[in-house]
């Protein structure tokens, strides 16, 4: 096991710069590179990184068949609206999967491929309190839904193209101080839109937690899928409350304008944040420790908790004025 070649697809992300860092700890790791079309968002010791866009594929496969790896943990997925639009998120991830992936699956070191995909991948919950587990049918009613379901079915067509295992984490929505997310921006406004005719429960994750299964999927060599999420749920309306937010009411017509005021003060909300305030999301993580030993250190309302302590952006008038506005000032 030791000396294994572990790339990393995404690691100028911040999730992937967080994974890279827990991979240079680990002893099984021998080598680590990464590729991404934007550097990494902390500092590493020891991981070679590529600056290389997706759509460069003789750059790409150069790369990744050069460097052989043994593990692929693929995280090069854009969530719509968290930092591009819906139809380039499409683009770009779709993009990612068919280089990086695609490359990887010509390499004769493959033996695993590690996958980031999401918990909207099993749709529209159908009740308040459901938890499909893995073996409930993937049925995307969301975008971003159909972009890991569509990533799901290229891994695995790799996977079994290589005869190699594949792993896919179905995460909840993932949460971090750096961790751009447009239901942590929307959460963080001022006033908070939520459904006044349902206020269901739902759950998220945080970034380490995301972060650390990631690495032990890569570790034990996850061969299906998995639930990935914190303990706990919680509702808009209480974590509006924990956040001390003005809550804003909305009924069925008013969300329309509601999306269009919060695209306007930077937290677009896409059509799976507005499916999880409608309806809920609710995953079965149950199996989390049996396949990948490890478990979410923090629970949904603690996750909550930690976003509203993030610090904020707060303009402080210097002391003394700069030299090019003391003319002003006189």
């Amino acid at each position: 096991m030791k000396g294994r070649r572990v790339l990393v697809t995404g690691m100028g992300s911040e999730l992937g710069s967080l994974v890279a860092s827990m991979l240079e700890a680990e002893p099984w790791v021998g080598q680590l590179e990464g590729i991404d079309v934007d550097p990494p968002r902390r500092r590493l010791r020891k991981a070679v990184f590529h600056r290389i866009d997706a759509n460069n594929r003789s750059h790409v496969v150069d790369v990744v068949s050069r460097f052989n790896p043994h593990v692929v943990i693929h995280i090069a997925v854009w969530e719509p609206d968290a930092r591009v639009n819906t139809r380039h998120a499409v683009s770009y991830t779709q993009q990612a999967a068919t280089s990086f992936l695609g490359a990887a699956a010509e390499c004769p070191a493959l033996e695993h491929i590690v996958l980031r995909s999401a918990a909207s991948v099993y749709g529209r919950a159908r009740g308040a309190l459901t938890r499909p587990d893995e073996s409930a049918p993937i049925n995307p009613t969301t975008e971003f839904g159909r972009m890991a379901a569509r990533l799901e079915a290229i891994a695995n067509d790799v996977g079994q193209r290589a005869g190699v295992t594949v792993g896919a984490l179905r995460l909840a929505p993932v949460l971090g101080p750096h961790v751009p997310s447009p239901l942590g921006r929307l959460l963080r406004l001022p006033a908070v839109p939520f459904s006044a005719l349902a206020d269901p429960p739902f759950a998220v994750l945080r970034d380490a937690d995301a972060a650390h299964a990631l690495v032990a999927a890569a570790r034990v060599g996850l061969s299906e899928p998995v639930n990935v999420v914190a303990p706990e749920a919680i509702t808009a309306w209480q974590a509006i409350l924990r956040g001390r937010r003005l809550p804003l009411p909305l009924f069925g017509p008013e969300w329309a304008m509601a999306r269009r005021l919060s695209h306007f003060v930077g937290a677009p909300v896409p059509d799976h944040v507005i499916e999880l305030l409608h309806r809920g999301r609710l995953v079965d993580g149950g199996r989390a420790l049996e396949l990948l030993g490890v478990t979410p250190a923090q629970s949904t309302p603690e996750v909550i908790d930690r976003l509203y302590a993030w610090p904020s952006v707060v303009h402080v008038r210097p002391a003394t004025p700069a030299p090019w506005q003391q003319g002003l000032a006189s």
